[in-house]
């Protein structure tokens, strides 16, 4: 097979699948490993697939695209459901938490609204309507002004005034994308200053990202993996990222989507 008809077919199934182990190409064409790095270079130079440790996937958005709410909210539905659960256990009565904006963070806040005594703390519109939707005469809703974004997120100086104000007891924050090299990250720098005063404001921090997120960079950093006392994804991270986070988080919880 020519270089540039194994290149293709290395494409078809990165195209299929998402992403691809150098090793499972090695076996299925029968080359080195230096032969499939080789392709996988000329392919991540052409834009087409981003190279990542082990491999390569799809060649996603730039770093600055910021999905808008309603695009996100139909990705990974069962896994972002399943985090929510997940995170929703740690809440208990009388707490003050906060939620980032976020759709996972949206989907926490709809499992809410038993706990008695709670005042949430919310830079999202959505996260506040989840909550409004379902009032409680002992519940506390806090919604901080400031620019709304394409994640419906309240971002800017009225918001990071808020926020700076107040102390909580864990925040669960939503993530763009995590990875080693560049932590949390998020497309819009606006909402990285946001995110990084809510984390300025709670005594722990619990992450709820789903597994796409994993190698996925946004333009601008919100705070280093080590920073996170929990990480919630679902059974989807690969192995070798389960290693590598759990090294770096405080605690990292698998949940299994239904």
């Amino acid at each position: 097979m020519l270089a540039q008809q194994r290149q293709t077919a290395i494409l078809d199934l990165i195209r299929q699948r998402g992403g691809v182990r150098v090793s499972h190409l090695v076996s299925r064409f029968g080359v080195s490993d230096m032969t499939i790095r080789r392709d996988l270079e000329v392919l991540a130079e052409r834009g087409l697939v981003d190279k990542v440790h082990g491999g390569a996937t799809l060649a996603g958005p730039g770093s600055a695209e910021e999905p808008g709410f309603a695009a996100k909210s139909i990705r990974q539905q069962a896994e972002k459901r399943a985090i929510a659960e997940r995170a929703a256990t740690m809440v208990e009565p009388g707490m003050a938490i906060a939620l980032s904006a976020g759709t996972t963070t949206a989907a926490l806040a709809t499992l809410l609204s038993d706990v008695r005594g709670l005042t949430v703390v919310t830079n999202s519109i959505p996260v506040a309507d989840a909550l409004y939707q379902n009032p409680r005469a002992d519940q506390t809703v806090v919604l901080t002004g400031g620019i709304r974004t394409p994640s419906d997120a309240l971002t800017g100086p009225v918001a990071e005034a808020a926020i700076s104000a107040l102390n909580v007891d864990l925040l669960f924050l939503g993530v763009h994308g995590l990875s080693p090299r560049t932590g949390f990250t998020t497309p819009n720098l606006l909402e990285a200053g946001v995110n990084r005063c809510l984390i300025g404001a709670a005594r722990r921090l619990v992450v709820l990202a789903d597994h796409t997120k994993w190698e996925t960079i946004g333009i601008a950093t919100i705070a280093p993996l080590e920073a996170a006392d929990v990480l919630i994804t679902d059974r989807g991270l690969p192995p070798e990222a389960r290693t590598t986070i759990g090294e770096q988080v405080g605690e990292l919880v698998i949940v299994e989507p239904d």
